[in-house]
């Protein structure tokens, strides 16, 4: 039996064995999975790990259990919804797939027409189109992406490399059960074929791995040397009075757009802040948050006001109470200068 036949056949019989229980997954021999359901789990376990975005997922089906209900939701409670995931494009996006998908009654459910969503990558597409459908679709998480570099040995550091990966992966994906493959791809790099140290005498699969044959799997995928990420330094400003703090909406586009947050000095990915305050008088220091981004880090001081010239603020903003500042949505740069702000 060739690789290409034995690696699917062997995956999918421990799949049904192994297979993790998720919220949002249908167990093998179960039936179909909701589109919905498939869908806004990918979307959130982009840059999000399972164990984090499991909580918010379930939260998320019990407020809008069907797309019909996402899609009416105002934008601004699904941000705030998604405060603490991360990458807040992904929730304005997911407004706008849920109605464009409202709008024409359903997914569909091919991966060129899933493509055209909003918001709808060839991942998620290639998700969707395999799990919720059973269409033969390729699909490529980190996860698989590791699995598949070590089960041929594909040395080309990525993310050069990512063309042999996908070529490969194309050879052994089956064209019944394409759904049960993809998550028993993810699963075996979740839990057997991990980053550091994998735990090749579980795998099902050992016997055609190449990467186990150099005696050195886990130097697969061969990855290029990372860069130094710039540091930025801002400021974030709390502005508290009669019990409430003032809070501003984010520009629409643009880094944690929409979302609300303290007013800051302007520090962006390019630039540190200004160091100007919203208002004059006298500030505190509160403290200094650090936060990494995908391509920056930032050193975020807080300044707390000691004035009382509240009636001069300027632009945009409300007065949130102090009490329901969770009830907000900041996103977790803005909820860790709150969190700082008001201990100190």
């Amino acid at each position: 039996m060739t690789a290409s036949r034995a690696i699917p056949e062997k995956l999918l019989e421990w799949y049904d064995r192994n297979a993790r229980r998720l919220p949002w997954r249908v167990p093998p021999g179960g039936g179909a999975a909701d589109p919905y359901r498939v869908w806004l789990s990918e979307v959130m376990l982009q840059q999000t790990t399972t164990a984090h975005a499991a909580p918010f997922f379930t939260a998320f089906i019990a407020r809008w259990p069907t797309v019909e209900a996402l899609a009416a939701a105002p934008e601004e409670d699904v941000m705030a919804a998604w405060a603490g995931l991360g990458y807040y494009s992904r929730a304005r996006n997911l407004v706008a797939c849920s109605r464009a998908v409202a709008k024409r009654g359903g997914f569909p459910e091919t991966e060129e027409e899933l493509r055209q969503l909003p918001g709808l990558g060839a991942y998620t597409a290639a998700a969707v189109a395999a799990i919720a459908f059973g269409k033969r679709a390729v699909v490529i998480d980190a996860n698989v992406e590791r699995v598949v570099a070590r089960l041929f040995a594909i040395a080309e550091p990525l993310p050069r490399g990512k063309g042999a990966i996908r070529a490969a992966a194309e050879r052994i994906t089956p064209a019944e059960r394409a759904g049960d493959f993809a998550q028993a791809m993810m699963d075996l790099g979740a839990t057997i074929c991990t980053p550091r140290d994998p735990r090749c005498l579980l795998c099902p699969v050992a016997a055609e791995c190449e990467g186990r044959a150099t005696g050195e799997p886990a130097r697969f995928p061969v990855k290029a040397p990372k860069r130094t990420r710039p540091s930025r330094i801002g400021t974030a400003f709390w502005i508290e009075h009669d019990g409430a703090v003032w809070l501003v909406r984010r520009p629409a586009k643009g880094m944690l757009g929409g979302m609300r947050a303290l007013p800051d000095d302007g520090w962006t990915a390019r630039a540190d802040g200004t160091g100007d305050a919203p208002l004059p008088g006298s500030w505190r220091a509160g403290g200094v948050v650090r936060h990494g981004f995908t391509h920056f880090d930032l050193e975020l001081g807080v300044a707390i006001y000691a004035g009382d010239r509240w009636s001069e603020l300027k632009g945009r903003g409300e007065w949130w109470p102090i009490r329901e500042i969770d009830a907000a949505g900041l996103p977790t740069l803005f909820a860790k200068a709150a969190r700082l702000a008001l201990v100190g």
